[in-house]
């Protein structure tokens, strides 16, 4: 998975094209990944009361975006970029994300 929860993602799609946010977390949907971004894709929801503690009204929530409407920012050139994905030397068999961009680790998977 090229999108990870924590990222830093520019959103390429949408109402909300060209704002930055980090994902809160990825979820599987009938129609493949979707990363929920808060205060990005906000809808809003008709609530009715269910106790004496949550009162009916409309809450906003963030929905989430497919996948392939987000592309990662790098950390390191601070720009949107691919995800190439390469072996650590000297560890045997650890992957890590790379910025296709700068070449730099975006972080360390195990597998």
């Amino acid at each position: 998975m090229n999108v990870r929860r924590g990222d830093t993602v520019l959103v390429l799609a949408g109402k909300d094209r060209g704002k930055r946010g980090t994902v809160d977390r990825v979820e599987k949907t009938k129609r493949g990944f979707g990363v929920v971004i808060p205060g990005i894709n906000m809808a809003k929801r008709h609530t009715r009361a269910r106790s004496r503690t949550q009162q009916a009204g409309i809450i906003d929530l963030p929905v989430p975006l497919h996948v392939s409407n987000v592309q990662v920012i790098c950390p390191r050139c601070d720009r949107p970029t691919r995800v190439g994905h390469g072996k650590l030397e000297g560890e045997h068999g650890r992957r890590t994300r790379v910025c296709k961009r700068c070449g730099e680790q975006i972080e360390v998977t195990t597998k």
